[in-house]
C-alpha cells in the first residue's frame, strides 16, 4: 500500500487528510494521481491542478518519480506568502 496524504486546501476540498492506494498498477506519482482522480469529480478537480506540489517520503519530488509499496506520497498546494 502507498500512504497518500493531503494538506491545506487540498484536504478541505477532498474532505479527508489521506488515503491508501494499492501499489500494484501504478509505477510513478503521475499514475497514482490519475488513479486517485477516478474517485469522483472533486478528486479529479483537486488533483489535476498543475500547480500542486508533491513529496515522496517527505522529500519534494516530481510526478515522474517511481513509487512502491510502503511509500508515502503527499500532495499540497503551492505555498503562498504574504
Amino acid at each position: 500500500m502507498i500512504k497518500v496524504l493531503f494538506f491545506a486546501s487540498l484536504r478541505e476540498q477532498l474532505g479527508c487528510d489521506g488515503t491508501e492506494a494499492e501499489a500494484g498498477g501504478v509505477t510513478n506519482i503521475a499514475e497514482l494521481r490519475a488513479k486517485l482522480s477516478e474517485n469522483g469529480e472533486a478528486w479529479k478537480s483537486a488533483l489535476t491542478d498543475e500547480r500542486l506540489q508533491v513529496a515522496l517520503n517527505q522529500q519534494l519530488s516530481t510526478l515522474d518519480a517511481n513509487v512502491a509499496d510502503g511509500d508515502e506520497v503527499a500532495f499540497f498546494p503551492p505555498v503562498t506568502g504574504g
